[in-house]
C-alpha cells in the first residue's frame, strides 16, 4: 500500500525508542511538525488499514512468560484445517507457511510453560499431528524493526551478543501485569500512560518509569510502532538454518548477527532425527533472487560446509503480539 511522506516518516522514526513522556503523541507530533491531533489520527488509521499491528512492546521471549517457536507436518491437502485448529489457541500470536516438510510454524505463548505446554497438548490432541517443540536457548539477535528508507535494519542495543534466558532477572507480579495491560497496544490517545495505570491501579509517573526500567534490563526489546512488514514490501521472508557444531555457534550466531540483513537470530535444540538444525536466522526481504544472494553471503561468512536449509514463508495465517495472559 502506497504511503506519504509524513507516514513514512513516522514509521521510520517511532518504530523503537518511542517517548517515555506523559504526552508521547505529542511530542512526536512536534518532532514531524504536524498537531497531536493529526499525528492520532494517522496512527489510527494506520491500524485500521493493518499497516500497524499496535503500538506497544516487543518482549523478549521466555522473560515476562514462556514461549515456544512450534512446526507441524500438516499432509497435503490439511494444511489450512490444521493451520484453523492452531490459530484457535489464544496464546499463538504467530503462524506460518513455509516451504518444507514442516510446512506450518508458529510461536505459542501463554503466562508460564505450564500453560504453553497444555497449548501444544491441545493442538496435537485436535490434530492428531506430532508437534515439534524449539525452545529459544540463545538469542543473539531478536529485536526486529523494518525501515522504509533503505537503511539497513537497526541492531540490538547491546550489539547483538549474545544475551541468555537470565540475564534479564526475575520480571515481577507488578510488570506482569503491567505488560499485559498493554499487550493489545497502548492506547492512541493524548495520555495513554495515564490510562493504562488506571487499569492496573498504578500512578501515571510509576508506569511510565516502570516500562522504562524494562527497557533498560532488556526484558522490552523494543518499544514503539509494531509494523506489518508484508504490508510494507517485506514479502520473500526466509528462515534459514543450520547445523553448527556445537562449539562454534555461538561465534558463528554472533557473526550473523550483525550482518544488516538479518533481521533475527537465536540458537534453538535439536530434534533429532527429525530436526537437525539448531542454529536459526530470519533475512526479511522484498524479492527472493536477493535473499538468495544474502543466504549466499552468510555461507560465505560461515566459512564451514555446514548443513543448512532455506524455508521460504508463504501464507500468513496469524501476527499479532505475544499473549503473556494465555492460559
Amino acid at each position: 500500500m502506497p504511503l506519504s511522506k509524513i507516514q513514512r516518516r513516522l514509521i521510520d522514526a517511532w518504530q523503537r525508542d518511542f517517548p517515555l513522556l506523559r504526552d508521547p503523541y505529542a511530542h512526536m507530533a512536534f518532532e514531524l511538525g504536524v498537531s497531536e491531533l493529526y499525528l492520532l489520527g494517522m496512527i489510527k488509521q494506520l491500524i485500521r488499514e493493518n499497516i500497524l499491528s499496535r503500538v506497544g512492546a516487543v518482549v523478549a521471549p521466555n522473560t515476562a512468560g514462556a514461549s515456544v517457536l512450534a512446526a507441524i507436518a500438516a499432509p497435503a491437502g490439511r494444511l489450512e484445517e490444521v493451520a484453523a485448529v492452531v490459530n484457535a489457541e489464544p496464546g499463538v500470536n504467530h503462524n506460518y507457511e513455509r516451504e518444507h516438510r514442516y510446512n506450518l510454524w508458529f510461536v505459542v505463548t501463554g503466562r508460564d510453560r505450564r500453560a504453553v505446554d497444555a497449548a501444544i497438548a491441545r493442538i496435537q490432541d485436535a490434530t492428531g499431528l506430532d508437534v515439534l517443540t524449539l525452545p529459544l536457548r540463545t538469542a543473539y539477535h531478536i529485536d526486529l524493526g523494518f525501515p522504509l528508507d533503505g537503511s539497513p535494519i537497526a541492531k540490538d542495543r547491546n550489539g547483538g551478543a549474545a544475551r541468555s534466558l537470565r540475564d534479564a532477572g526475575p520480571v515481577s507480579r507488578d510488570d506482569r501485569a503491567l505488560l499485559r495491560a498493554i499487550e493489545d497496544g497502548l492506547p492512541v490517545a493524548p495520555r495513554p500512560f495515564e490510562q493504562v495505570g488506571h487499569a492496573i491501579g498504578s500512578e501515571e509517573d510509576d508506569v511510565i518509569a516502570r516500562l522504562g526500567g524494562l527497557i533498560d534490563r532488556g526484558i522490552i526489546k523494543r518499544f514503539g510502532l509494531v509494523v506489518r512488514h508484508r504490508e510494507l514490501g517485506y514479502s520473500a521472508n526466509a528462515m534459514v538454518v543450520w547445523d553448527v557444531n556445537d562449539g562454534d555457534v555461538d561465534h558463528i550466531g554472533e557473526t550473523f548477527a550483525q550482518i544488516p540483513f538479518v533481521t533475527l537470530c537465536y540458537r534453538r535444540p535439536r530434534r533429532l532425527p527429525d530436526w537437525p538444525y539448531n542454529l536459526f536466522c530470519m533475512i526479511h526481504g522484498r524479492d527472493r533472487d536477493t535473499v538468495r544472494r544474502q543466504i549466499e553471503t552468510l555461507k560465505a561468512t560461515a566459512r564451514t560446509e555446514t548443513p543448512m536449509a532455506v524455508l521460504f514463508s508463504g501464507r500468513r495465517f496469524k501476527q499479532r503480539g505475544a499473549r503473556l495472559s494465555a492460559v
